[in-house]
């Protein structure tokens, strides 16, 4: 059991390596929150039209298959 207890962690030691501190993970944070808000405007806006090309491209499909 100890060594299984040893392999798990000195697997896992590693991955500490990857983790970024706390106050760089802060920052992180902040610009994914500011892209997701300015992506949702666009998103919002453009939402519409690309559901009225994609049910235009349907149709016309559908219409060939006629």
């Amino acid at each position: 059991m100890l060594q299984l207890l040893f392999a798990v962690a000195f697997s896992a030691a590693p991955l500490t390596l990857y983790v970024p501190p706390v106050r760089s993970l802060n920052l992180f944070v902040e610009t994914v929150e500011t892209i997701f808000r300015q992506t949702v405007v666009y998103t919002v806006r453009a939402y519409p039209r690309i559901r009225y090309a994609f049910s235009r491209v349907l149709r016309s499909l559908l219409r060939v298959r006629r």
